[in-house]
């Protein structure tokens, strides 16, 4: 699968590396492709998962802030939720499309 802006692929990796949380694909950290993410200073604190990090995301001609997030040190608790550990997988928001 894919995380695409404007045409540029953010991340790429198979279905079955993806973490499927609330409706959300998390790609693992190591399939973001470097140079397209940039923290963002938004706080956000999930009451089951955790501290939030928000990221500006790029394709090298526009940033969307805000539009990808990760949990680097999800609660213990939530793992058992999920299935396995997210730590550090990411999120994309609507303008970035997850496509097969």
């Amino acid at each position: 699968m894919k995380a695409v802006l404007n045409g540029t692929v953010i991340a790429e990796a198979s279905k079955d590396d993806l973490v499927s949380i609330e409706g959300n694909w998390y790609f693992p950290p190591s399939s973001v492709k470097p140079g397209h993410l940039t923290e963002s200073p938004t706080p956000y604190t999930c009451p089951w998962k955790g501290v939030c990090q928000y990221f500006t995301v790029s394709d090298g001609t526009v940033s969307l802030q805000d539009r990808a997030w990760s949990y680097p040190n999800p609660m213990p608790s939530s793992f058992e939720r999920v299935g396995q550990d997210y730590s550090n997988y990411v999120a994309f928001w609507k303008e970035v499309q997850v496509v097969d």
